[in-house]
């Protein structure tokens, strides 16, 4: 494995070139108002009806409709919604692109899957910081740095990694990590990983805590505190040191407990349903899948988005928060900003 630091990265490679940035969400506000921090020379690209327009101009950047934008980039970073980068790429990008420009992802799911097929004489290159956005420029700020998966699509210029790995240090991440992968690779365990962990698992596992509490008579407010908010008090350990050092922190009791019935709860049929989930992303099979939902008008997504938004949790949850009002204060997510 191949991990590069800042002392690796050369930011003349993206100080030289003008970058344009696609979308103003999660990843694409903290990509662009990093990389101007650093010294870069940086455009982001909008739809002028775009409700982040205003934000991004409210932040200092300069702004330009989409295809304007990439006509004025030496290079294109692509941060727009998976869904709609296929589209988008063949009806404003592509024509906007010259031989020799450099088309950059911040995840691999277009290419990987074939939804976006650049021309050969455009370098291409991906940048993935393994966390959200609103992370990524919260320790930006801090002088600390996301770490980042770096990979190489095509390479017609000949120095696609450095520029690459440049971009990564402009954005914070080789304060961290850079770690050199493939857009397979980093497509495939990024969409694991939040299916069966860190959003599907994880929600689902609180979501089920809280109700097993709930309808065995307890009070949801106790159920929130324990099945919930606590989370983040666990994996702020789990960040801090791994699991051992969750495991040091917590209570004998609480530790032989996770050591005892953990694994009757992620246990050979979780494991089973993990494999078949894998092999659904590696066929291609999910990527099918939430393509259709979003070209349909996505009915299904939508109910389960309600849904999800109307379970009691989520309305304990919002009483018991607004009495603790300093949660409100540096949020990472400021929805008038970001």
């Amino acid at each position: 494995m191949q991990v590069y630091y800042d002392q690796d990265a050369d930011l003349s490679r993206v100080r030289d070139r003008k970058v344009t940035v696609l979308g103003y969400g999660s990843q694409g506000h903290a990509h662009a108002t990093n990389l101007r921090d650093s010294g870069v020379d940086v455009v982001v690209g909008l739809r002028r009806d775009s409700a982040s327009w205003a934000k991004a101009a409210d932040a200092g950047l300069t702004v330009m409709e989409t295809a304007e934008a990439v006509r004025a980039g030496d290079v294109v970073m692509v941060l727009l919604p998976d869904e709609l980068q296929g589209d988008v790429y063949r009806e404003v990008i592509q024509p906007g692109l010259e031989p020799g420009n450099y088309l950059a992802f911040g995840h691999g799911f277009n290419i990987h899957f074939k939804r976006v097929v650049p021309p050969e004489d455009v370098n291409v290159f991906m940048v993935a910081p393994k966390g959200p956005g609103h992370l990524v420029r919260s320790e930006f700020e801090r002088g600390r740095g996301v770490p980042c998966l770096l990979a190489i699509h095509q390479d017609p210029s000949g120095d696609t990694q450095p520029v690459g790995l440049a971009y990564a240090a402009a954005i914070g991440g080789a304060r961290a990590a850079v770690i050199e992968t493939t857009f397979k690779d980093e497509t495939e365990t990024d969409l694991f990983g939040e299916q069966t962990v860190l959003c599907g698992g994880l929600t689902s596992l609180i979501q089920a805590g809280y109700e097993t509490l709930v309808e065995a008579g307890y009070p949801p407010e106790m159920a929130y505190f324990e099945c919930c908010h606590e989370v983040k008090l666990i994996v702020d350990l789990i960040y801090e040191g791994g699991l051992a050092n969750m495991r040091y922190s917590v209570s004998n009791t609480a530790e032989y407990g996770d050591l005892t019935r953990g694994r009757r709860i992620v246990g050979d049929d979780t494991r089973k349903i993990m494999k078949e989930i894998l092999a659904d992303i590696q066929s291609g099979r999910f990527a099918d899948e939430w393509m259709n939902e979003h070209r349909s008008g996505s009915p299904n997504f939508n109910e389960l988005r309600q849904a999800s938004r109307s379970h009691p949790i989520e309305q304990v949850g919002e009483q018991l928060r607004s009495m603790m009002p300093w949660l409100a204060e540096n949020r990472l997510v400021d929805k008038s900003k970001n």
